[in-house]
């Protein structure tokens, strides 16, 4: 009669396990690893599937050069066995390059993105071309207030033509701020508002209130949603000014519209030309935000 090993609530039949794992030794990778972990071979026989697939991803490591290359099943980890009170157990564990990886864009821990991108998220101010023809104010601008933060007083409203690059550099500005561990947002505006309009039984307040209070917000493509008086007088108005009342709080703006265009932008909704509500809004983003016009090739078509 064939004896039997008990895994957990199956049993196995122990001729068939020696068999596979006896075969799985053939591969120096697989003997490797259970000559690594020095423990009993009846133990690491119930585990022989386990083990092939940990070997396989071990070996991989073992001959990769980066995250680029990496040919395992969860993208910078191995999954790899460990004994804990004679048995073995099987986890993800993250490989140096994924580490390192991790330990660079750990600033991002420290902004919340409203419908941003993946490229924008990454931004890098040090990777930025200052040599765009038009892009240099903006540039030197913003240099200077990543050398000053947190000795400044105002944002930046950044205007220019679609491609030019305002957000990219409005947001590798951002990214350098958060390595110096500062909450920042990033809201691009018309999806806000989209996505606020459907969270008003849910957490609307509660995204009001946290761009209120971040300690540096961006205002992104101010002016491309549809102007209503909701999202000018309930929405971005309280924003504004109980950043005003808060002289800590930096903003930063960016938009293909001009001020004088933005001021049309929010004088017209569906209730007719309203310039004062209009002048309130230019009033506290003049109070909030220096402001840079940029014109520059359109760098999506180049």
């Amino acid at each position: 009669m064939k004896s039997l090993i008990n895994v957990g609530d199956l049993k196995y039949d122990n001729t068939e396990l020696k068999k596979a794992y006896k075969e799985a030794l053939k591969d120096n990778d697989f003997k490797l690893l259970c000559e690594k972990l020095k423990i009993d071979e009846n133990v690491l026989m119930k585990y022989t599937s386990y083990l092939e697939e940990s070997s396989k991803e071990f070996s991989n490591c073992l001959n990769c050069k980066g995250l680029s290359e990496c040919k395992n099943s969860l993208l910078g980890h191995a999954y790899l066995p460990r004994v804990v009170n004679g048995l073995l157990e099987f986890n993800y564990k993250k490989c140096n390059y994924k580490k390192k990886q991790d330990k660079q864009y750990n600033y991002q821990n420290n902004i919340v993105y409203y419908n941003v991108s993946k490229e924008n998220k990454l931004a890098d101010f040090s990777k930025i071309d200052k040599r765009t023809k038009g892009r240099q104010e903006a540039i030197l601008w913003l240099n200077n207030f990543i050398e000053k933060y947190p000795n400044v007083s105002k944002g930046l409203y950044l205007s220019g033509n679609t491609g030019s690059g305002k957000t990219h550099l409005v947001i590798a500005t951002i990214n350098e701020i958060a390595k110096k561990n500062i909450k920042c947002a990033i809201a691009f505006w018309p999806d806000f508002l989209r996505n606020l309009k459907s969270s008003f039984d849910t957490d609307y307040e509660e995204k009001i209130n946290y761009l209120i209070n971040v300690p540096v917000l961006l205002i992104d493509d101010l002016g491309g949603e549809t102007s209503t008086s909701w999202a000018r007088d309930e929405v971005l108005f309280p924003i504004l000014q109980g950043r005003l009342d808060d002289k800590d709080k930096i903003t930063f703006i960016t938009s293909n519209l001009s001020k004088e265009l933005l001021y049309e932008h929010l004088s017209l909704t569906k209730q007719g030309t309203e310039v004062v509500k209009a002048e309130r809004l230019i009033s506290r983003i003049n109070s909030l935000t220096e402001y840079i016009f940029m014109e520059s090739i359109d760098l999506r078509n180049k």
